[in-house]
């Protein structure tokens, strides 16, 4: 007999059992939807709504490369037990192949049903935290790097035109590395919101005139000083101007103009996206 979208969805609603597991009990009951819930209470199936407001800290991140084209997912769980569970890699790494397919930037239903699916078989709260997908363009070169067990992943974006040079495939893959330790917030000085730069900026001017240290210094000593916070600030959150992971006195970008230079080649980054479990 053929069984109703609307009376899967309806079933799923009340019993927080996955999709196909309402589509076989209604199937198994004959269409009949008390029999149906009745099924899915037997196969210990229900109440994957009751477990949706338990904390989900736990989980892993999932890439997926196809050429010029990379997906990267977070799915939350409640347990490291789970986030190590067979079932729940396989699904995952589902996910991240649904999202290249895709292209997409957020989650979408299809997504949603699949988690859904994954936490009445596993039992435990299960949530998609979130998703990309990076695109090289021409010229442009992706590197990934997930880290342990999938507590964090990695894509960088680069652009160059020796892409082949052991060099600068060792340095990419470095920059990988450095974004997973050092955490930047924004690749360079660029993508820094000015609102918030000038907000930081006449922080650090309160600051000045509330230390009596400064007082009756000329007024250009003290931008000065200013000016050495901002570049101060700058070198902790932005990854250009953070000290490169293997050298911490040399800025990243010195490291990747010294780099092209052996290589003859051009470098640049162009952009990341970092996912790591429990942060949002």
């Amino acid at each position: 007999m053929e069984i109703k979208a609307q009376d899967i969805k309806t079933l799923r609603e009340k019993t927080g059992a996955g999709m196909m597991d309402c589509k076989k009990a209604l199937t198994e009951a004959g269409g009949d939807p008390a029999a149906a819930e009745k099924l899915i209470k037997e196969w210990g199936l229900a109440g994957v709504e009751k477990r949706s407001g338990r904390a989900t800290n736990e989980g892993r991140v999932f890439v997926k490369q196809e050429g010029g084209r990379v997906s990267m997912v977070e799915v939350a769980c409640e347990t490291d037990f789970v986030a190590r569970n067979e079932d729940f890699i396989k699904s995952g790494a589902a996910l991240a192949d649904l999202v290249l397919k895709k292209g997409a930037s957020a989650p979408d239903a299809e997504m949603e049903a699949m988690i859904r699916d994954m936490a009445s078989v596993i039992k435990e709260n299960i949530t998609l935290k979130r998703v990309a997908c990076v695109n090289a363009g021409p010229g442009e070169v992706l590197h990934t790097y997930v880290h342990g067990e999938g507590t964090l992943g990695v894509v960088v974006k680069a652009k160059t035109d020796k892409p082949a040079d052991a060099g600068i495939q060792a340095f990419i893959h470095d920059i990988a590395l450095h974004i997973a330790a050092f955490r930047p917030l924004f690749l360079d000085r660029s993508r820094v919101d000015p609102a918030y730069l000038a907000e930081q900026e006449e922080i650090f001017r309160k600051q000045i005139d509330g230390d009596e240290k400064m007082k009756g210094k000329p007024a250009n000593v003290l931008e000065g000083i200013v000016k050495g916070k901002v570049n101060k600030l700058m070198a902790d959150i932005c990854l250009m101007d953070q000290g490169f992971v293997k050298d911490e006195k040399q800025a990243v970008a010195k490291v990747m103009a010294d780099v092209a230079k052996t290589a003859g080649a051009s470098l640049s980054i162009l952009d990341y996206v970092v996912f790591r479990v429990g942060e949002n």
